[in-house]
């Protein structure tokens, strides 16, 4: 994909007070020089300053501009670039990079700008794809995870444990150039401690994933329960908002209602769903069936009674799955008469209580360790491919067992190195390449 010539795009929105227009490969400063007057040219500029003058299509001056100059590679994509600085008009952008391509700049391609700063080795891959996440953060955590993870400091964990296995895969490929002198440069119990290491590692790692990528994608929370509880009325209270029908008519609901909130700088997708109960109509079977399958992938359960229900009847979650009773229309009875521990007692109607539901889920969500610039695994091609890497520890410490020869030991090491350096870069193919960076924006 990579071109060694000079690529323009729009770096911001249009209709705003000023614009950016980004343009990167050798000889951008030149081919800028063409259009832009200013007191002296920009080929006698140093990097990292800027400069103030009119962009003329020969007599007309199109506007008054400021560029920054970025000399290579001290630049986001490490080639020679420069940054134009314009009124927000649409109309002055799409001139000014008219003028800019009839001197001999493109437009570039999705992703491209980053996609030169991996090749150019200013960013790796897990790097550029938290550019992406970074320009899309609408929370405060989505922030904190992406922010760290474009510093580095994931990649630099990833590429030590590489490191690891690369030492030891060599040590072992080492023995085979001496096969017939039955010696061994791999201490295998140095080389069970290294695997259990890195194995801890990318366990830790992946677990991370779940948490990182509800953050990423927003914490499922399904609200469920028998019919006519309240679910539907609850989430409009959530919502502020009519966005779930409601009736006295029991199993109104048939199908689940899906809505993204934030609460606390945490994104929750809330899921209302068809009451739980025996029934024989075909419809309101395939209701709760999918508030079943709602209720498997849901992170939390808000599991909904009214206070003349006398049984509770929870369903079963998996480990990793939260629990929040929820007693409504309480203002129809005294909370005291009701003996459930640890339940939110509210009136979904009227929006009373509906504050400590909040409160509860966002205690549920721990997402300190974001904040605290911890390692927090929010991409789906990541946990991929730490799993990946997970597979072949495994295949390698069953190999180590069964007393495996030295050469297929490497190999079960070396999948796994590369199965890490998928995440960074170091290992990559060109249709993962176009794949990542065809989610970016133009002029990124």
């Amino acid at each position: 994909m990579y071109k060694n010539d000079i690529i323009v795009a729009p770096a911001t929105a249009f209709g705003g007070a000023i614009a950016v227009i980004r343009m990167s490969g050798a000889g951008s400063v030149a081919l800028l020089d063409n259009i832009f007057v200013g007191r002296e040219p920009l080929a006698e500029a140093k990097t990292h300053t800027i400069r103030y003058g009119v962009i003329r299509d020969g007599e007309r001056v199109i506007d008054d501009v400021v560029v920054a100059i970025y000399r290579a590679p001290h630049s986001y994509t490490g080639e020679e670039s420069v940054e134009i600085s314009i009124h927000g008009s649409r109309y002055i952008a799409q001139e000014v990079i008219r003028l800019l391509c009839e001197e001999g700049a493109r437009m570039a391609q999705v992703g491209e700008f980053s996609q030169r700063a991996v090749l150019a080795g200013r960013l790796d891959l897990s790097q550029a794809e938290a550019v992406a996440d970074l320009i899309a953060a609408e929370s405060r955590a989505e922030h904190a995870i992406a922010s760290t993870q474009m510093r580095g400091g994931y990649s630099r964990m990833l590429d030590g444990l590489r490191d690891e296995l690369i030492g030891i895969c060599s040590l072992l490929e080492l023995e085979l150039d001496f096969g017939e002198e039955d010696v061994e440069f791999a201490d295998r119990a140095r080389l069970s401690e290294m695997l259990d290491k890195v194995e801890g590692a990318v366990l830790r790692l992946l677990g991370s994933f779940r948490m990182g990528n509800a953050i990423r994608e927003g914490v499922k929370v399904a609200i469920v329960g028998r019919p006519n509880v309240g679910k539907s009325t609850l989430l409009n209270a959530l919502l502020q908002d009519n966005r779930a029908m409601v009736s006295e008519i029991a199993g109104t609901t048939r199908d689940t209602i899906e809505e993204m909130i934030m609460i606390d700088d945490i994104r929750f997708r809330f899921i209302d769903t068809a009451g739980l109960h025996e029934t024989d109509d075909r419809l309101e079977k395939m209701g709760i069936e999918r508030t079943e399958r709602a209720i498997k992938e849901a992170d939390i359960v808000i599991y909904m009674v009214e206070p003349s229900q006398q049984e509770l009847e929870l369903p079963e979650l998996a480990e990793h799955q939260k629990l929040l009773v929820v007693v409504n229309k309480m203002d129809t009875i005294n909370e005291n008469d009701l003996g459930i521990a640890g339940a939110i007692y509210l009136s979904a109607r009227y929006d009373d209580g509906t504050d400590k539901l909040r409160d509860a889920l966002c205690e549920l969500v721990d997402i300190n360790g974001a904040y605290q610039g911890d390692v927090v695994v929010s991409n789906m091609r990541h946990a991929a491919a730490l799993n990946d890497t997970l597979t072949h520890i495994h295949a390698a410490k069953r190999a180590m067992r069964d007393d495996i020869s030295s050469e297929l030991l490497a190999e079960d090491i070396r999948r796994a190195s590369d199965s890490l350096g998928e995440i960074t870069g170091r290992i990559t193919n060109d249709d993962i390449l176009h794949t990542i960076f065809g989610k970016f924006c133009i002029g990124k």
